[in-house]
């Protein structure tokens, strides 16, 4: 009797042990209601849980990147026809819009049945598992891994690359791989790398180190570069804001020599002139001035 009830309590410290490795049981995603999903890693396993619906970004809603909107949507619009299309490298400077225009692009075509799945840099051996799940299901899936750059010594970048080159980890038809990054080759590259370049009938042959950084980046069919504003266009997308939350808020203010300097000398502080600071900059100068606008009126 002693030793059965030891033995129950060896099973019970198993069972709980094992639980700890184990992923939580979960709901398969009904993607009819499901917009956008993520690959949540549980030890050796992982599984896809919903992602809230979040704030509809709107293609009309991203300024100053009229071009690269163009140039993605039309890609996506010929993958959700079942056309052919491109996996797509969005990279360039910080607070461009390139994250921003992936989101807007699945609120714009999920009546169209796109569904968008992220995905960690951390977890892309698990592409195999994501890709098993969703290759039969009647939806066109952008797989989407935001941020990405390699260190020096990581491997994990060889799994996209099959992922992307038709190996045996390719993508199933019904899904496009979308990444964004602020390196263009999305690995580092050093001066050290270029030690190994060669002449060959006067054209120089890149060394082995610089084509195996720049291989990842090749099998992008897609490559579209944001980069920051000109002046001239970032008080252009400053303004847009400003009139955007003006019309939220159901009011007007004037554009005038002194909110322009203060836009300007806003960029300078954060030593960038992107979308990003135009919307940040907007937010600051609309809400101050209503604020100041509303306590005047009340102290009349």
């Amino acid at each position: 009797m002693e030793k059965d009830k030891e033995l129950v309590a060896q099973l019970k410290r198993v069972l709980a042990a094992v639980e700890q490795i184990l992923p939580r049981a979960v709901e398969p995603i009904d993607w009819s209601q499901t917009l956008a999903a993520s690959w949540r890693c549980h030890s050796v396993a992982g599984y896809l849980e919903a992602m809230p619906a979040g704030e509809a970004n709107r293609l009309d809603d991203l300024l100053g990147i009229d071009e690269q909107k163009r140039i993605v949507a039309d890609n996506t619009a010929q993958f959700v026809a079942g056309l052919p299309a491109n996996n797509a490298l969005l990279w360039g400077s910080r607070g461009t819009g390139k994250s921003s225009l992936v989101r807007a692009l699945l609120h714009h075509f999920a009546p169209a049945g796109l569904r968008v799945i992220q995905i960690d840099k951390d977890d892309l051996h698990h592409l195999p598992d994501i890709f098993s799940q969703i290759k039969d299901l009647p939806y066109r899936f952008v797989l989407f891994c935001d941020d990405l750059s390699f260190e020096a010594g990581e491997k994990s970048y060889k799994i996209l690359k099959s992922a992307l080159d038709g190996a045996v980890y390719s993508a199933p038809v019904n899904c496009l791989i979308y990444v964004t990054s602020n390196r263009r080759y999305l690995l580092p590259q050093y001066e050290t790398d270029h030690l190994g370049n060669l002449m060959k009938g006067n054209e120089i042959r890149a060394s082995d180190a610089i084509e195996e950084k720049s291989s990842l980046a090749d099998r992008f069919g897609l490559w579209v570069s944001f980069d920051s504003f000109s002046q001239e266009q970032y008080l252009r997308v400053v303004r847009q804001c400003v009139d955007q939350l003006c019309a939220a808020q159901r009011a007007s203010l004037p554009w005038d020599v002194a909110a322009e300097q203060a836009a300007i000398a806003w960029s300078h502080e954060k030593s960038k002139r992107c979308g990003r600071t135009a919307y940040q900059f907007a937010k600051r100068w609309v809400g101050s001035q209503l604020r100041q606008r509303g306590e005047a009126a009340a102290a009349q």
